[in-house]
């Protein structure tokens, strides 16, 4: 199993190892020890899963009293999922990775405390599931931006299948105060 850190190296990329064979293939999704090590020290109280079609895009959401990290990976078909440092002082602010995720390189992208999520969906459909370090909380949850120009994500998709809420995200920079609020 491997853990590589990113271009914002709080944000991790698990490459678990993969036993295939004639039967199919088998995998660790999860071990503590070893991913403590490999710097994922969360604890996980829930575990989530999505089913979406190809062009949806989910996010950027994130939590702001109480930030969600996010262990995340497709487990049938293929996502590109993205993290965006929100962390107001935090020298990466603004920033965003992304990564492919699919059911044929079984990564995970550990997405910490204090960066948003999102992401698109590029087979036919996806099954996305992700275990969480703290309990989703609705009135908490913010939504940025996909396409905000401000932190430019090059995502796969230019006319994406959008929830109403996400359609109403506001750019980073309106949700500056509150993030300053929430982060203090």
């Amino acid at each position: 199993m491997e853990f590589r850190r990113l271009a914002l190296p709080d944000v991790i990329l698990v490459v678990p190892d993969v036993h295939r064979d004639a039967r199919g293939f088998f995998l660790e999704t999860y071990h503590a020890r070893k991913y403590r090590e490999g710097g994922i020290e969360a604890s996980f109280v829930q575990d989530n899963q999505s089913r979406s079609r190809r062009g949806t895009l989910r996010g950027l959401h994130a939590q702001l009293r109480s930030p969600q990290g996010k262990l995340v990976r497709a487990v049938r078909g293929e996502i590109w999922d993205v993290a965006v440092d929100i962390r107001p002082g935090s020298p990466s602010f603004g920033r965003w990775v992304g990564s492919s995720l699919s059911e044929e390189n079984a990564h995970q992208l550990w997405v910490p405390p204090g960066f948003g999520h999102g992401f698109c969906v590029l087979s036919e459909e996806a099954d996305v599931e992700y275990k969480c370090s703290t309990l989703y909380d609705p009135g908490d949850e913010i939504a940025i931006l996909w396409n905000d120009p401000a932190i430019g994500i090059r995502w796969p998709v230019a006319e994406p299948v959008l929830s109403a809420r996400d359609q109403a995200a506001r750019p980073l920079a309106e949700l500056a105060a509150r993030l300053q609020e929430a982060f203090r």
